[in-house]
């Protein structure tokens, strides 16, 4: 998604398919990945544990330096600052987006838990 009219035309088409928006944008030099569940409808409920696992990546994340301390971790909006490249980006947005449907598993590769 490039531009401010791109992100609008995209995030209304989740709403009419009633999906998860999901989204990834440059902003110069790095990347943010963006993930709004309330596009899904009323119907659409995150379960905790996975409000807590995609909570608990992103924590780490941060920690490792992978993305900015400003990330927005839900419960219902996520938003990654600072992602070092469009691949990484794109992998984590896939994993979120999976994680926010119940698949946890992408999002435990993508992010692996500290031993």
């Amino acid at each position: 998604m490039t531009g401010g009219s791109a992100f609008h035309d995209v995030y209304r088409q989740a709403q009419a398919r009633r999906v998860v928006f999901i989204a990834i944008e440059s902003q110069g030099q790095r990347w943010t990945v963006k993930a709004d569940t309330l596009t899904a409808g009323p119907g659409h409920v995150v379960d905790a544990g996975v409000g807590d696992a995609a909570r608990s990546a992103i924590d780490r994340l941060v920690q490792d330096g992978e993305v900015r301390s400003d990330a927005y971790a839900g419960p219902v909006y996520f938003v990654l600052h600072g992602v070092r490249d469009e691949a990484r980006a794109r992998d984590l947005a896939a994993a979120l987006h999976a994680a926010l449907y119940g698949d946890l598993e992408p999002l435990a590769r993508a992010v692996p838990a500290v031993p």
